[in-house]
């Protein structure tokens, strides 16, 4: 069995072939189809321009279709001859593991949530009796100096729990450069050589110990897989907007997993996080150039996860989906605008693969990956370009005066071609149907394994959930088409995009907000339906799905963040996952690790300075400065008066950072607030206790 994936690129490039061969045939028709709709059947610069984008999107879509459509009998079928899960039939589960690092990169994240993923998986994995074989690193980016000390609490009190302070390692980094990257490079520069592999997460992932210790085991019986990425389950939200998208990634997620795996195989994707890396190649062959000029398109790297998939691949390694593999979790954006503040981070980073596309030694498969996820953000853009340019065709034709006679000398009128709406109802239909049958697929899918019925709501519920699901989805495609497009259109035009933390926790979208980020869409979709209406009556009707949605942007983007509308779905049996109908211990484990968190945290800065237990703390883990230079020594005495007099909201966050990193003044404060008796000063440094 180990060698159950070898000889797999001939299959891939015979599963790569059907693939594309099917889209290409597929659109092959529909756009014979497509210039029949045309009035001047192509010939027209406008028309031939229309043609070009619906290719692309058509074939774009077809992609998507039949990479669902062999996922769903890759399912039905079971695990096929290359799944790398087959490495695990056989495998004695006594069999001991090589020293594998479990590192979090995180920055200004919620940390009793943060610690409490990493708890659970702590956990988890005591209970399969391999703890000793991973070690716990939690790098730190964060520069918020509440958030910063309670990193510090929620490490010592970690080990403190469990009675082990030498596989769990906390760091803060003093010089924040290429973020994750930077600090995962840092990571492997520092401790790389001491360990096998590693295993990247998120701040908000989680995984079950079984799951840790076969990723492991794959690797040691596939000595060509580099990287090993696990399609991780979305759990953990109640706002609606987040229970509907958890609901769509099991039952349409696993879908397209495997069928990515189906024609991907080895030259596979890694998504930054929930994957298991082989350090040495990664170390050697993954460093990430600068990209030549400035942001956006130079400069550094963002979206690294899938070139350093592509250069791993370029080294001759492997790059398995091991998506029939359970137990790997994450959580969705609580609503609507979280999402799309992501999205814009993620189509700035995806459109820096344009300078990557042509690189040296890349896989075909990668570039295609490369092109992929360009594709991801750049169809919106043509998705309103075809909108635009089909207006403009309707507005050319509407003032066309019909000519009966052209020709002076001919004794016969030439009848102006008529439309066709059977050809329009059909191609609409074909479009339709390739966009939601993978969802009815999914759906199917679960229906054929009675046990999965029960965990998604039964027969009823699972059908019901679906379709809300489907019918949301068409109201949400039309707003995401104009975010994703203006951020497409501001990175190409040299407009920076920040890159903040990610919201993570349920929380709702105020009306006001949904009005400032929706209304201009919504002005956009009144100005164009009515333009449309003046034009032809009767081809409004073809677009006011596109419109209703916009005009609908700014309340279901209100009402789909409500909590209290997801639980209420919840209640009435709607968009139900296993995790919520059957959960196991790790999730278990995960709820009731944050609450002790939450109540266990102190307000950071303020407890650093008075508290004398983690006072103390935080001074055992502050590095020795050699020399102070005197201007700073001077600037850190007005500092720490300031804040002894007036309390810690008298100075900025960037001051009390400059505080905290400083040992003398930090301890200076604490002896000064101790020994003091006056009120002032007590008032605004309350002593615990007291």
């Amino acid at each position: 069995m180990a060698l159950a994936l070898d000889h797999w690129q001939a299959a891939a490039n015979r599963r790569r072939l059907l693939l594309f061969g099917l889209a290409f045939l597929q659109t092959w028709l529909a756009t014979h189809y497509f210039l029949k709709v045309l009035p001047a059947n192509g010939q027209t610069v406008l028309e031939a321009v229309l043609t070009g984008l619906f290719i692309i999107l058509f074939a774009w879509i077809s992609l998507g279709f039949w990479t669902a459509m062999a996922g769903f009998l890759s399912l039905l079928v079971g695990r096929h001859r290359y799944s790398a899960t087959r490495l695990l039939d056989g495998v004695d589960p006594a069999m001991p593991l090589p020293k594998t690092a479990i590192v979090t990169p995180i920055c200004n994240e919620d940390v009793a949530r943060v610690f409490a993923g990493l708890q659970a998986t702590y956990a988890s994995l005591e209970r399969t009796g391999h703890i000793d074989d991973f070690e716990f690193f939690i790098l730190s980016d964060s520069n918020d100096p509440d958030i910063w000390v309670q990193e510090e609490q929620a490490w010592a009190q970690w080990c403190d729990a469990v009675g082990d302070t030498g596989r769990i390692h906390y760091r803060l980094r003093r010089t924040r450069i290429k973020r994750k990257t930077g600090n995962l490079g840092d990571f492997c520069r520092r401790w790389g050589a001491a360990y096998r592999y590693m295993i990247v997460f998120d701040a908000d992932s989680f995984m079950s110990g079984e799951t840790l210790t076969h990723m492991v085991r794959i690797m040691e019986r596939r000595h060509e897989i580099g990287i090993l990425q696990t399609a991780p389950l979305s759990v953990n939200r109640s706002s609606l907007y987040a229970r509907i998208q958890q609901f769509g990634n099991h039952v349409y997620g696993q879908l397209f997993a495997a069928g990515l795996n189906f024609w991907q195989m080895g030259d596979g994707y890694y998504w930054g996080h929930n994957a298991i890396i082989r350090l040495a190649p990664f170390i050697e062959h993954c460093g990430l150039e600068r990209l030549s000029g400035k942001a956006p398109m130079g400069g550094e790297i963002l979206s690294h996860d899938f070139v350093e998939a592509a250069y791993i691949r370029r080294a001759g390694w492997e790059v398995w989906l091991a998506y029939d593999l359970p137990g790997s979790y994450e959580e969705p954006p609580p609503t609507l605008l979280d999402e799309l503040k992501r999205d814009r981070r993620w189509s700035q980073g995806n459109l820096q693969h344009l300078r990557l596309i042509s690189g040296w030694g890349l896989r075909p498969t990668h570039r295609i990956m490369f092109l992929y996820g360009m594709m991801a953000y750049g169809s919106s853009l043509l998705w309103l370009l075809l909108l635009a340019l089909s207006t403009a065709e309707l507005a050319t034709r509407a003032q066309e005066t019909v000519s009966y006679f052209p020709d002076h000398y001919t004794l016969f009128p030439s009848w102006p071609e008529a439309w066709r709406p059977e050809w329009v109802i059909g191609l609409t239909v074909a479009t339709a149907t390739l966009l939601f049958l993978p969802k009815i697929l999914g759906m199917i899918y679960i229906t054929f394994k009675a046990r999965a019925r029960r965990y998604y709501g039964g027969i009823m519920g699972l059908s019901l959930s679906v379709f809300l699901e489907a019918l949301l989805s068409s109201l949400l495609a039309p707003v995401r088409m104009l975010f994703h497009s203006r951020y497409v259109v501001a990175t190409l035009l040299g407009r920076e995009t920040g890159w903040g933390t990610q919201q993570r926790e349920d929380a709702q979208t105020g009306w006001g907000e949904a009005l400032y980020q929706h209304g201009p869409g919504t002005l956009l979709a009144m100005a164009w339906g009515a333009y449309i209406f003046w034009l032809d009556p009767q081809y409004l009707l073809w677009v006011s799905p596109i419109i209703i949605a916009l005009l609908l942007a700014v309340p279901v983007s209100v009402l789909t963040s409500l909590r209290s509308l997801g639980l209420l779905a919840k209640r009435l049996g709607l968009f139900l996952i296993p995790a919520e109908t059957h959960p196991d211990r790790l999730l278990e484990d995960l709820h009731r690790y944050e609450r002790d968190n939450r109540t266990l945290l102190q307000d950071g800065f303020r407890a650093a300075i008075v508290d004398p237990a983690v006072h103390a703390l935080h001074l055992s883990l502050l590095p020795k400065r050699a020399h102070v230079p005197e201007n700073t020594q001077l600037y850190l005495e007005t500092l720490r008066e300031t804040a002894l007099k007036e309390g810690p909201n008298a100075i900025s966050q960037g001051d009390q950072l400059a505080l905290l990193r400083d040992a003398d003044s930090v301890a200076w404060l604490h002896r000064r607030i101790w020994a003091s008796s006056e009120p002032e000063i007590l008032a605004h440094w309350p002593l615990p206790g007291y």
